[in-house]
Formats: structure tokens, sequence, C-alpha cells
């Protein structure tokens, strides 16, 4: 990041100075103790169990040049800077916005109840054949995670795409006071996180806030099968892309390629596209043909698009197909869950060939829909003929019992069960939300049978 001084600090958090140089600066910020690197600004977080208030003076030990706080410590070191503000977390966030005022590039902000991570990698895949591009990290979309991506900004950067996500209403309007996107994407509206809003229709409306700090020349890409965001009307462009004929950037002619990805071709009014996607799933349609429509946004040419999507990575446990001994595979897509994805897995599951095995967990955050979405899923893997389920977890009771396969409280009772139905020859989905720590039962399978990820 570029260096920050004391005196713009203070502008950026309406702070107050209570000790140091405003001419001081530093140039990086930390919200770990354990890691501060030199003359970096020490921000110290506070959660439910913990208060980085207490770790000020190691930070400072450590090298940081300085920290904010909401509770002074009682001594002041005379060769740092101390700035006093209401609430560290927004000060945070409020650092992280003027920060990025500094910055005229490109900024995707991506949000949705499903499919976020997977839009943000396709787009920064995209972006990359011709900008250099700033993406979000791991899980990194939340009131700690994008600040500190917004502030990895430098000159060298051409463009970003910053995903958010959300689990409340208002946190994406928080989010995008930092973000100031150039251009907004939403994958779709999911039922993800209904616990917490009530009805699809509050999810949409959370969602949307997203377009509260949309630039007035700015540009809202949204998935067009989608009938919630199909109502969406903005003073700024609208782009659709799907598989529906209004579409503006319409997906045709998917063949699946099972486990080897998928291809399409996606006609625009400027061009026609013919791509070859890495990643498995009917589902990749979407943040293929949003890619197409913020690279077309910003100049890309048919070639660099092409290309973009080509060189799609998922990221981390995201449908990531992991190739094991005596030809064994793993669908790997343990990171999240919700009904919708969970779908898209097993239809990608189902299509595989030899022996199949989901795996399936709790999706967490449902509310009311819980018994439904979970006995949902069981059916689902029936009809499918997927030819093993293992469920894991108290609501993943309704997917045994829907499905006719077997039931676990925990994963440590499943894994016995898990390894002996991973025989030769099997596709073994893992699939549940982050909670049911499903990537212990991924890992023990890769360490197990030899993994060779593709």
């Amino acid at each position: 990041m570029k260096p920050i001084t004391v005196s713009d600090l203070l502008s950026a958090v309406h702070g107050e100075l209570l000790c140091g140089a405003r001419d001081a600066s530093f140039t990086a910020v930390s919200t770990d103790s354990r890691t501060v690197p030199d003359g970096a600004l020490f921000l110290p977080i506070v959660g439910e169990t913990f208060d980085g208030h207490d770790f000020i003076d190691k930070a400072l030990s450590a090298g940081a040049t300085g920290c904010l706080c909401a509770r002074a410590p009682e001594t002041l070191r005379g060769d740092r800077f101390y700035v006093r503000v209401a609430d560290t977390t927004v000060a945070y966030r409020d650092l992280a916005a003027w920060y990025r005022a500094q910055f005229d590039i490109p900024m995707v902000q991506v949000t949705g109840s499903v499919g976020k991570t997977t839009a943000k990698e396709m787009i920064a895949a995209v972006l990359s054949q011709r900008y250099r591009t700033l993406k979000t990290e791991a899980n990194y979309n939340n009131e700690i995670g994008t600040p500190r991506m917004l502030l990895r900004l430098d000159e060298s950067y051409e463009a970003a795409v910053i995903e958010t996500g959300m689990d409340r209403a208002g946190q994406i309007r928080y989010l995008g006071e930092a973000v100031r996107p150039t251009i907004a994407v939403i994958t779709n509206i999911g039922d993800m996180h209904i616990e917490y809003l009530g009805s699809r229709e509050g999810i949409f409306r959370a969602k949307c806030e997203i377009f509260e700090h949309l630039a007035p020349n700015g540009l809202a890409v949204l998935n067009g099968d989608d009938e919630w965001l199909n109502r969406v009307c903005l003073p700024q462009e609208i782009v659709t892309a799907g598989t529906q004929a209004h579409c503006a950037v319409r997906v045709t002619d998917v063949v699946d390629r099972g486990i080897d990805g998928i291809s399409c071709t996606v006609t625009t009014s400027r061009a026609r596209y013919a791509l070859s996607v890495p990643a498995p799933g009917a589902h990749m349609v979407y943040p293929v043909s949003a890619a197409v429509a913020v690279g077309e946004a910003l100049g890309l040419t048919v070639d660099e698009i092409t290309r973009g999507v080509a060189a799609y990575e998922p990221a981390g446990a995201r449908m990531r197909v992991v190739t094991l001994s005596e030809g064994r595979r793993l669908l790997d897509d343990c990171y999240n869950a919700g009904p919708q994805s969970m779908r898209a897995a097993l239809e990608v599951l189902a299509r595989s060939e030899g022996a199949t095995v989901a795996v399936l967990g709790d999706m967490a955050e449902l509310g009311a829909l819980t018994v439904q979405a979970h006995r949902g899923m069981g059916q689902l893997a029936k009809s499918l003929g997927v030819g093993r389920v293992i469920a894991v977890g108290n609501k993943a009771k309704d997917i045994a019992a829907a499905s006719g396969g077997d039931w676990f409280a925990t994963v440590d009772e499943a894994l016995p069960a898990v390894r002996a139905a991973f025989a030769p020859h099997t596709a073994l989905l893992v699939k549940a939300s982050h909670s049911m720590h499903f990537d212990r039962i991924a890992e023990e399978l890769k360490g197990r049978f030899c993994a060779q990820a593709q």
C-alpha cells in the first residue's frame, strides 16, 4: 500500500490524536499483533471473546509505528502515535474508503446468495488478461476482510474485483461505502441467510444495497434468469446475463463434459464467443456470462475474454476436482452450502462416471426452510441415482431419511464409513456449510488416497 500520514489518517477516520506527530506515516495495516510488520498501523479489533486493545503494547514493541484505539492504553509511548476513534472496526472501513478513493480504476463489487466467489474468480481471470487485477483473497469478504483487501491497492493495480458477503440487512451497504463500485454484480437471490432476513424479498432488498454506492455512470450486471433480479430498475445501465432469450449476454449451446467442465456459446450485441470452461457444472454459465459482460464493458477483446475464461481456476474447496489413486475422484466442494449450490453439486456428481457417493452435511441459516430444504436434497440425490448418500449433522438427518442413506452425528463418526465408501473408480462429493468443517473429510481422503490435484 501507499504510505499514509497520520494527518490523513485523522481525516479519514475522524480520529483524535492522543500522542505522536501528524507527519508520521505507516505503510501497512495489521489487526494481528503476532504478525505486525515494521512500520504498520496496528488496528485492534474487538470481538465477542477477545479485545485487540489488550495487545497494543505488544504490537508497538513488535514494530508498529502507531495504533488506533477506542480505549487508550494507560501509558502512551512518546515514540509512537495513538489515534482515538469511537469504533475501531468502523474506522477500518472508513480508512479503506478514504484509501480506495485515491485510485481511479475499474472497481467490480460482487455479491449474491450463491456463487459469489466463483463469479469473482472468473471475472478476475478475464480482466487479468489485460489489467493487473486485485481480487479478494480467501474469505476476506466481510467487515474485516474487505478493508484488508482494499488497503492492498497500490499504483501497480489497474482494476479490482471485490467480493462482499452478508448475513444481515445493512451489511452490503456498509461494505459498499468503502468499495464504491463502478460495476456491481449480483449472482442470484437464493435462500442463504433467510433465517436472519425472513424471506427472499428480504434477501433481495439486502443484496440490492450494492446499488446505493454504485457510480452514477456505473454498470449493473445481473443474472437475467433470476426472477428477483429481473425486477431491478436503476438510473445506471443494466446488463442481464444468463440463458433466457431476453438476456443481453446470452448463453446457448451448453455441452456438459462432466468433471472436465463445460463448453458453451455466449452471444452479445458486440460479439459471439465459443468458450471452454475448465470447471464442472452447468451452473458455470452464470459466472461465465457475468465475466463476459464485465470484460466487454472494460474494453477486452474476444480473444482476451476467451483466454480468461479458459484460465479460470476454482478458489479453495469450491467444486475442485481432485484425482486420487485407482481412479478415485474427489469433488471437493466443502467450503459452504445452500440449497442452490448443493443441487448443482449433486447434478455434477450424478453425471460422473463410475460409482457415486455424496457426503452431505447441514446447510445453515435456512430458518423455517431447514427441514424442507434438507429433505429436498435427499430426494434429489435419490432421483438423480446417486449410488450412496452419507449424511452428517443434526439437520442432515432429513437428507438421510429422504434418500435412504446413512446418517452420522459428527464428522468423526462418519469418517470410517466415508473411507470405506471411497472405493476405486468412485466419484465422491463432499458438501456442507462451512461450520460443519467438512474440510477435515476432504483432507483425510486426499492424504489417504495419494492426492494429485488437477
